[in-house]
């Protein structure tokens, strides 16, 4: 391990600073998203089968932003279905539509989201003051508005996608998951520490996003968190506004949200990732309050994790009993 000795890292709380207006900060975000209309427009996919319809969804996110989905649904519904809602890793998209299949065959209805001017069909309108030198993290951070973060944006349309899914007539709220890795296990929690009370299970696979500062500390300059180094590299190479960054990403720090969830998590971690390091990790991890299982990878790194598939979907299928059976 590069990092720290697992014994240390489960009692590893973060060193990122949280802003003292932080519940502030996302109790307005969530007032603004209230407003939005949970109206979508379905277009039918090229890609069907005999299982499932499979659908292009889009919405009207924060902003004005258009956010595409991938919607499939169960052909067959003699009663409500349990939802998931998928989101992917950085840069990438949501990805094949047949990857789905095999939770629809079983009763699930998917929503898959395409964040914001990554690899997807999703738009980023965001206008910013000062740089967006190589990623999305520091999209943001030199607007004095803390509001102009671009993963603040990305967080709300997770919460906008879940409110959306669960207001479809044929899906029952009360049955909805959510599932993601590395990015997409980040934003996985921030949906259930954003809507708590809808999100009931959440599978994180070595998610991003987290103590910032750690990471910084790590040298990750060949990771998703690279980003951070080239910033000070190229635009404060003496670290004049270290503590002002660090501060500021504070707010899209999803440690600082782990408090929220009331999901059952199921997390897989690898000890030797070395692209979301373990200790970044843990220290969200370690705020999580509601019932939770960590699942240990040794000898892996940030990859395939093998039957962590088959893991999820018995973790998941709980979701196909309603709660009264």
């Amino acid at each position: 391990m590069f990092d720290m000795p697992l014994a240390q890292l489960q009692k590893y709380t973060g060193i990122n600073p949280k802003p003292v207006d932080f519940a502030d900060y996302w109790s307005q975000a969530l007032e603004e998203l209230s407003v939005q209309s949970l109206h979508y427009e379905l277009i039918p996919a090229a890609f069907q089968t005999t299982v499932a319809n499979c659908y292009h969804l889009y919405f009207t996110g924060v902003g004005g932003a258009k956010i595409h989905c991938q919607l499939v649904k169960p052909k067959v519904q003699k009663e409500k279905t349990p939802g998931l809602v998928w989101f992917h890793g950085y840069h990438s998209n949501s990805g094949d539509w047949v990857n789905k299949l095999a939770y629809a065959a079983s009763g699930f209805t998917v929503l898959a989201m395409d964040c914001r001017g990554q690899g997807g069909k999703s738009e980023d309108n965001l206008r910013v003051k000062g740089s967006t030198l190589k990623g999305h993290i520091i999209r943001g951070i030199e607007d004095p508005n803390p509001h102009q973060l671009y993963y603040r944006n990305v967080f709300l349309d997770t919460v906008q996608a879940v409110r959306i899914l669960s207001s479809m007539e044929h899906v029952d709220r009360d049955r909805i998951g959510v599932y993601g890795e590395s990015q997409g296990g980040a934003l996985a929690l921030a949906c259930a520490a954003l809507e708590p009370s809808v999100i009931k299970k959440a599978v994180v696979l070595y998610p991003f996003l987290s103590d910032y500062r750690r990471a910084q500390e790590l040298d990750m300059k060949n990771t998703g968190y690279e980003e951070i180094h080239y910033y000070f590299r190229y635009l404060d190479p003496t670290h004049e506004r270290e503590e002002e960054i660090f501060y500021k990403l504070g707010y899209i720090d999803i440690q600082h949200l782990a408090d929220r969830i009331c999901a059952d998590v199921l997390w897989g971690i690898a000890l030797e990732d070395q692209k979301c390091p373990p200790s970044t990790q843990f220290a969200v991890y370690n705020k999580i309050k509601s019932k939770k299982e960590m699942v240990f990878y040794y000898e892996y790194g940030h990859e395939y994790l093998p039957i962590m598939a088959d893991r999820t979907y018995t973790f998941f299928s709980d979701l196909l009993r309603k709660e009264n059976e």
